[in-house]
């Protein structure tokens, strides 16, 4: 079985404040007597469920298009994360261990991703820290950012760079049951870019 938790592009879909909304620019219609129609898409490269590159918060890290796809694909496992919004969570807010090397968390602090709130849960990085010694790879969340909007540092960021953990943001997982599964979540192999979109997707074990 498949579960989508990509949120559907559109110009509804909420962007972080001051970042780029996704609209679509159409060059040529085929209903206008084209040969075929042709969009050009303008949006932020962090639009709904997608990558971070390390370059994104590490001066020295890789752009998109040089990290490796292991970070993307293969076993992973969905935990909720008890957490109220606009707070941090850590390994105290999480009721089962830890087990595969790519970790999304369920917090259910933004519900929709058409309708934008500020008050969505971050991560604690001292979690990070521990789930890097615990050989995890990549991180996701339900969430715009493993961040919170008010901070004035990007600590959970900065200690995935510590750590060599990858991040997705803007995933869907509301109706995803706790559990593991086979993570497919790929970028565009896009030079020089601190992000990407991707089609996340899980695969029952």
């Amino acid at each position: 079985m498949l579960y989508d938790i990509t949120p559907t592009i559109s110009p509804r879909l909420g962007v972080w404040p001051g970042d780029t909304p996704c609209s679509r620019e159409v060059i040529t219609r085929l209903e206008e007597g084209a040969l075929s129609t042709l969009s050009t898409i303008h949006a932020t490269a962090h639009l709904g469920a997608h990558a971070d590159a390390p370059c994104h918060y590490d001066e020295q890290g890789e752009c998109m298009a040089e990290r490796s796809l292991e970070f993307f694909l293969g076993p992973c496992q969905v935990i909720d994360a008890e957490i109220g919004n606009g707070e941090r969570f850590g390994m105290e807010h999480l009721h089962e261990p830890i087990t595969e090397p790519r970790v999304l968390f369920r917090t259910g602090t933004f519900p929709d991703p058409e309708r934008w709130n500020d008050d969505f849960a971050g991560i604690e990085p001292g979690l990070i820290e521990s789930l890097g010694a615990q050989g995890v790879r990549t991180v996701g969340i339900d969430t715009p950012s493993v961040d919170l909007l008010s901070a004035e540092e990007l600590i959970a960021h900065r200690a995935c760079a510590r750590c060599d953990i990858t991040i997705l943001e803007g995933l869907l997982l509301r109706d995803v049951p706790a559990g593991r599964y086979e993570l497919i979540a790929l970028p565009l192999k896009l030079e020089g870019f601190d992000a990407s979109p991707v089609r996340a997707v899980l695969r029952t074990l």
